[in-house]
């Protein structure tokens, strides 16, 4: 047999791919670049499951999921809100539009939880003790962010100072829609101090001078901010309506009629949510365009 001691090193051990192109750079020290940009070491070890059943960690993992999209969620809408009030509507108008898709990623979460079935979902069901999603503060900050305020929600974070100040401080602030109608005010649709200076820290209810003025935005020119700001907020509201919904379809076929985790309602609770409109004006309006 001939010796090959003499023959050259493969093209890519001396660092040229065959083809011309440069191959990718594999050795760093420490971690990857990738590494420490993304953290992916700490979010596929962020997961204990405390039940032997396989199908936990597909729960698990799936609401941690859900966590990071409602952070993302809440980064646009704040973003959104920001910029109304700076009377910047084309970067509220991208922050909101990024928002929808955001949405419709986080709605998709729900499918490998929608098929379980009773069975599978009470093998488990015990490991979560009281935790529940209502308990989510993150969630519970998108919520306030929508005009759904209520100061009996921070009650279960007091145990967090830190995320019970967020959310604190988030109660007390104007939610995005309030920043909307101010906007829809300083753009030709006067509203009363009732609407504009109500008490932030309260549940938004609908208001006829709203209805009027989204009415009055819809009969006007097609190709106004006014309603690609009104037509992207109701994309929101359509695809919140369908978390709730596609939460309780879940929840339905998963446990029924029994109580929640947590203490709740469990369906009865979701179907009270779902029942809710967001934006509610911008509904009640197109019956009067």
């Amino acid at each position: 047999m001939e010796s090959r001691a003499h023959d050259p090193l493969p093209a890519e051990t001396e660092g040229h791919h065959p083809d011309g192109h440069q191959p990718p750079n594999l050795d760093f020290r420490g971690t990857t670049p990738y590494e420490d940009y993304v953290q992916a070491d700490v979010l596929t070890h962020l997961q204990h499951p405390l039940s032997d059943d396989p199908g936990e960690l597909v729960f698990l993992v799936t609401t941690q999921v859900m966590e990071l999209w409602f952070t993302v969620v809440v980064h646009e809408w704040e973003t959104a809100a920001e910029a109304l009030r700076g009377d910047d509507l084309p970067v509220a108008l991208a922050a909101l539009r990024r928002s929808t898709h955001e949405l419709r990623s986080l709605n998709a979460s729900w499918e490998p939880l929608a098929r379980l079935t009773p069975r599978q979902f009470n093998s488990y069901r015990a490991a979560l003790g009281e935790g529940s999603g209502f308990q989510s503060a993150m969630y519970r900050r998108m919520e306030f962010l929508l005009g759904e305020k209520s100061a009996s929600m921070l009650v279960p974070h007091r145990g967090a100072p830190r995320v019970h100040d967020e959310l604190e401080k988030q109660l007390a602030e104007p939610s995005l829609y309030d920043e909307v109608l101010r906007y829809l005010d300083a753009h030709g649709h006067p509203l009363s101090a009732a609407v504009l200076d109500r008490d932030p820290t309260r549940r938004y209810e609908p208001h006829p001078e709203v209805e009027a003025a989204w009415a009055a935005v819809y009969a006007g020119p097609q190709d106004s901010g006014l309603i690609k700001l009104g037509e992207v907020l109701t994309d929101i509201a359509e695809l919140v309506w369908r978390w709730r919904n596609d939460h309780l379809v879940a929840t339905r076929r998963a446990m029924g009629g029994k109580v929640g985790t947590g203490g709740s309602a469990g369906v009865a609770w979701l179907e009270k949510r779902a029942a809710k409109q967001v934006f509610p004006e911008l509904w009640t309006a197109r019956s009067h365009v």
